[in-house]
């Protein structure tokens, strides 16, 4: 089924980057624009399943999928089969003035699969961030209020209405001021006391009800909460089992909307779904984006149909819900539901636990977190303790140079999120290559 299915993964043959990989290193170099955050040099010529195969013919075993966008593996036979046959169909003819079937079969399947009771309706973008613009939008004409509460720590994008919402990194916003006014930022709950034992007495949640409302923001001026249901970027931090519940109850108390950013959390990822299915909590709306078409670009909210009820000509999108986009998303719900969620809860257990037992060996990882195939550990000092930010990077390059490809999150973790299709066996290569890097003392910054 995978094109190098029986092929040595990693193997690597050449120095890295090869000299094809050179030429067109030099060539970005001159043409592409400098904001691009490229972390080591790998010049991709294709991939199947797991494995990536750059332009000299060195093969690696992928643990980004993509920044978790290949959520079926690379090129699935299934879903390049469905965009293939849609492609000599139609390839676009703008869902916001027409209508065709695959849109409408997709906005079915998601808006019936979201969690809770309440009926849904679907809203179709191309990326995460015009999901969250289109949630943001939404909130303010249903409630009719202006302000926004998210959490430091998080990322919902680099558009206006997502960059304003985050709160992860300077460099998303320096320079680009002024900003999306009446977003107001509190603390993720990173190990809160008091969630776990008491849903609607919250710690965490409680200090927003003390602070922000009293404060900074009036109750009834605030139309939505958005939140992560596990901080991607900010580093796979899973809250608390008290804090959805507890910010569901919040919002019910005041008219807020809560507001799932599930970009990297859901179509699968976290072992469910929605990620928001471990804690048994229905959002108003959910922002989807990332690994819902395999690679296609595609984004989409699902809402509670009494909360979309802006009128015709409020919101739109040429490009969101595109027919071939569409088709590649229904392809990967079947794969999905066929067995690769149940994977990424086998896969992400096997993975925790396999890191676990690695941090008895190697005193530099601190804490081993993550739900299914969203999982991250933390990169410490060994002297100190302390966070090493510089470790983590090491640990990145040079498991690239031995064939695994990572990339990092939050202040010093690296993260993993392979595509849902990994097999035991290539978790296990993950980490024996991991434990060999980290044996190499000659990695450490």
């Amino acid at each position: 089924m995978w094109l190098f299915e029986n092929e040595v993964v990693p193997h690597i043959h050449t120095a890295l980057p090869g000299p094809k990989a050179q030429v067109l290193l030099e060539r970005d170099a001159r043409y592409v624009s400098p904001s691009y955050t490229r972390i080591y040099p790998l010049v991709v010529a294709r991939g199947s399943g797991a494995v990536i195969e750059d332009v000299d013919g060195n093969r690696f075993l992928d643990f980004t999928a993509g920044i978790a966008v290949a959520s079926t593996g690379h090129c699935h036979p299934h879903v390049t089969e469905a965009i293939t046959d849609q492609a000599h169909k139609l390839l676009h003819m703008s869902g916001t003035d027409f209508y065709y079937e695959p849109q409408i079969d997709l906005a079915q399947r998601l808006a019936e699969s979201g969690p809770g009771s309440s009926p849904k309706r679907v809203f179709f973008t191309n990326s995460g961030a015009e999901a969250l613009e289109a949630a943001l939008k939404l909130a303010r004409w249903h409630t009719g209020r202006s302000r926004a509460i998210a959490f430091f720590g998080a990322f919902h994008g680099r558009t206006y209405g997502a960059m304003s919402l985050s709160g992860s990194k300077l460099v998303h916003r320096r320079g680009f001021a002024p900003l999306v006014p009446d977003i107001h930022h509190v603390p993720y709950p990173r190990g809160c006391h008091g969630c776990d034992k008491e849903q609607d007495g919250c710690e965490c949640v409680r200090q927003i009800e003390e602070t922000v409302l009293r404060r900074i923001a009036p109750p009834d001026e605030v139309a939505a909460i958005f939140v992560e249901p596990i901080q991607g970027e900010g580093g796979y931090y899973v809250p608390p089992a008290g804090f959805l519940p507890a910010l569901r109850a919040l919002c019910d108390r005041h008219g807020f909307l809560l507001v799932a950013d599930e970009v990297q959390t859901g179509m699968g990822r976290t072992g469910k779904l929605y990620a928001v299915e471990h804690w048994h909590v229905e959002p108003d709306i959910i922002c989807l984006a990332k690994g819902i078409a395999s690679g296609m670009p595609l984004g989409a909210i699902v809402s509670r149909e009494e909360v979309m009820d802006w009128p015709s000509g409020s919101h739109a999108s040429t490009f969101g819900g595109n027919p071939v986009s569409c088709r590649a998303a229904l392809a990967t719900l079947d794969l999905l539901e066929g067995g690769y969620i149940a994977n990424a809860a086998e896969r992400g257990a096997q993975l925790k636990q396999e890191l676990i037992q690695l941090r008895q060996r190697h005193p530099e990882i601190r804490e081993v977190r993550g739900l299914g195939l969203m999982v991250a550990m933390d990169m410490v000092n060994e002297s100190d303790g302390n966070p090493s930010p510089a470790l983590r990077d090491a640990v990145v390059q040079s498991a690239y140079r031995h064939g695994l490809l990572l990339l990092g999150c939050g202040e010093s973790a690296v993260r993993f999120c392979p595509p849902l299709c990994i097999t035991a066996e290539q978790v296990k290569t993950a980490v024996r290559i991991l434990d060999t890097v980290l044996a190499e003392r000659s990695v450490y910054p």
